[in-house]
């Protein structure tokens, strides 16, 4: 099934124009960038206030959550107000669970957003059987509730964004099509289709979800499927619930990323527990990635791709040492530049030595390998971690792996017996290296790319080895210069390693950087981005949502309070949620989750079911910990 133009030569997927206000979205228009006010919408002055300061830093379509019908009449008074301050910023309605809100909103603003899970059913977690007969009933009833709407949006000539949220798919689509990106898909398409009935096509679609795999598997199906079936709607991008810092620019890197280099996208938002303006400059740096990537060299068109773009399955390799076959992805990190080596160089890749005790201690994100080049490292080394020289150095000493050219390899008859590290590109792998490498257990590639569109290249080596059949594992390395800053970086990165890593490929990441970046950010960022794709697990994981006028606490003070304690929970996830409207749902993945449902009130989860309601807040983090200690989670910090 076909998501993309080319999985090869990168050009943005056409979609029809939509028009929201004064902005125009789709078609040959730029990719837009919005974010959402945290403030009470009753609360005019301050969401105006907060509404200029995202406009100002470079926001274009302002989203104000209205959870009442209050709060949609008070949304002509914010509009007002901006209006008499010079701003026409169009505005859209964030609905959830109230029709008769949306209906307000619609007369309102320039733009209304839905979520079908929670537009016309309610989710209460429990299995509904259903056959042909009742669910075309349930489609039914659907429509009689949606078509109000439609209507009034089509005689206000206000445009709709129709927003799946993972974790709040309803218990209808759920039953029956699970919680899977076909679930997601067809729960849009159920409200698209009703849309079209009525004539109505200022559209705006969505498949949002705080796990990157099942986002990015929702968007790629859903444009699939309205190829299909003759749709191009507009495309509005983001990963929800991504959380605060670095893991959340991380994650929306990541899964923002990989479907920017598909050529999918017309708006995105990046979701962050953080100041809404704070969004603006990472959108706006993730766009900028991909702006001189039409001029990238061709590369060979994919005429059989082994991949399947909608489900994860990693690629099937040899196990060579600890890499490949059944491992998690390694980290690999470069300290070749360095004029010595010292054990106090190893700190920045997780390794402590203590003189006192003489012994190593090392960290949950401490590098499995080590690149020093032709340096000679002259003290005892940590016993997790491995060595890799340059090919000759390696031959004077024959300490560590060696790493080759391709060249090398094909000529040196002195390799190593248990692991030898060759760097190649797509155009390097001739028939005669093909043939080599098919038969020696010994090999691990490392690849490399000089193309603008280095996600499609590389890739495109990888689909090479699988049509051939070979097995060696792959670390990917990408390197960065002229960076503005280390979060450019982060974002660089996140988006070029976590689109391969997302598609199953990649047995290690290699990020090496040049006056960007300190040893210690970048080994952090390796395994940031093997945690934001789900492919290696080495710290506490928290699914935290950006905050919205919806919020019952304060959500930056109370994140950065239970980081604060349970930072050290490697592989649990904790669901930080600021309100009921999303707060089950998109942590149903979570191990524990902590929800606002109420004034200084809290209710604690263990996944997908309430534990104790109604905790005073200055209680919960205290009861949140006796929870996991409760369910034997916790571990004391070291």
């Amino acid at each position: 099934m076909k998501y993309c133009n080319s999985l090869s030569n990168y050009s943005r997927f056409k979609t029809r124009e939509v028009k929201i206000g004064n902005v125009k979205i789709g078609g040959n228009n730029p990719i837009r960038i919005q974010s959402m006010t945290t403030v009470d919408t009753m609360d005019t002055i301050a969401t105006v206030e907060e509404s200029i300061r995202m406009i100002k830093a470079g926001c274009e379509l302002v989203r104000i959550t209205a959870p009442s019908k209050r709060d949609a009449e008070n949304l002509k008074n914010i509009k007002n107000e901006l209006v008499k301050r010079g701003y026409n910023t169009p505005i859209i309605a964030d609905i959830h669970y109230t029709p008769n809100a949306a209906e307000i909103a619609a007369k309102i603003v320039e733009k209304v957003r839905i979520n079908p899970g929670n537009y016309a059913d309610k989710k209460k977690f429990e299995n509904i059987e259903y056959t042909d007969e009742s669910y075309k009933k349930e489609l039914i009833r659907i429509k009689d509730k949606f078509t109000p709407l439609v209507k009034i949006c089509k005689e206000h000539n206000t445009a709709m964004r129709i927003g799946t949220n993972h974790g709040s798919l309803s218990d209808r689509i759920l039953s029956r099509f699970g919680d899977t990106a076909r679930g997601m898909v067809e729960s849009a398409l159920e409200f698209i289709r009703i849309c079209q009935n009525e004539n109505y096509h200022n559209l705006v679609i969505s498949m949002k979800a705080s796990n990157t795999r099942v986002m990015v598997q929702a968007y790629r199906l859903l444009v699939a499927e309205m190829i299909k079936e003759d749709m191009n709607y507009p495309l509005h991008l983001g990963v929800t619930e991504a959380g605060e810092g670095e893991d959340g620019r991380i994650k929306s890197a990541v899964g923002i990323g990989s479907l920017l280099a598909d050529g999918l996208g017309d708006t995105i938002r990046v979701s962050l527990t953080e100041p809404p303006e704070f969004e603006i400059p990472v959108a706006r740096q993730l766009i900028s990635h991909f702006k001189d990537i039409k001029k990238h060299e061709v590369i060979e068109e994919i005429k059989e791709n082994p991949l399947n773009p909608f489900e994860y399955k990693k690629r099937e390799t040899n196990t060579v040492l600890n890499i490949g076959g059944k491992n998690v992805p390694i980290v690999k990190a470069d300290l070749s530049h360095k004029k010595k080596i010292t054990p106090a160089s190893l700190f920045a890749l997780g390794y402590r030595y203590s003189v006192p005790l003489d012994k190593w201690h090392i960290s949950d994100m401490a590098a499995d390998y080590v690149f020093v080049g032709d340096h000679e490292i002259n003290f005892e080394i940590p016993g997790t971690l491995r060595l890799i020289y340059n090919y000759k150095s390696w031959k004077d000493h024959k300490k560590g792996y060696p790493y080759l050219t391709v060249s090398e390899y094909l000529n040196e008859k002195q390799i190593s017996n248990k692991m030898n590290l060759v760097y190649a590109c797509y155009s390097d792998l001739s028939k005669k290296v093909i043939n080599k490498i098919q038969k020696d257990k010994t090999v691990v590639l490392l690849t490399d790319t000089n193309n603008k569109n280095g996600i499609a290249d590389q890739r495109r080596l990888f689909i090479k080895l699988i049509n051939n059949k070979v097995t060696v594992p792959v670390i990917v390395k990408r390197t960065y210069e002229n960076l503005s800053n280390e979060k450019h970086l982060q974002l660089a990165a996140s988006t070029d390693n976590g689109a391969l890593l997302l598609d199953g490929l990649g047995d290690g990441i290699f990020i090496c950087s040049k006056k960007c970046g300190s040893d210690q950010m970048i080994n952090s960022l390796s395994f940031g981005i093997l945690q934001a794709t789900r492919t290696r697990i080495s710290k506490t994981e928290y699914i935290s949502c950006p905050s919205c006028g919806r919020t019952l606490f304060d959500l930056q003070e109370t994140t950065a309070k239970i980081r604060k304690v349970t930072n050290h929970l490697k592989g649990v996830k904790i669901g930080i949620m600021g309100c009921i409207v999303n707060g089950p749902g998109e942590m149903a993945d979570a191990d524990y989750g902590y929800v606002g449902t109420g004034k200084g009130k809290i209710t604690l989860y263990k996944e997908q079911t309430v534990i104790e309601r109604n905790i005073p807040e200055d209680k919960a983090v205290s009861a949140l910990i006796d929870l996991i200690k409760k369910y034997g989670d916790w571990v004391e910090k070291n």
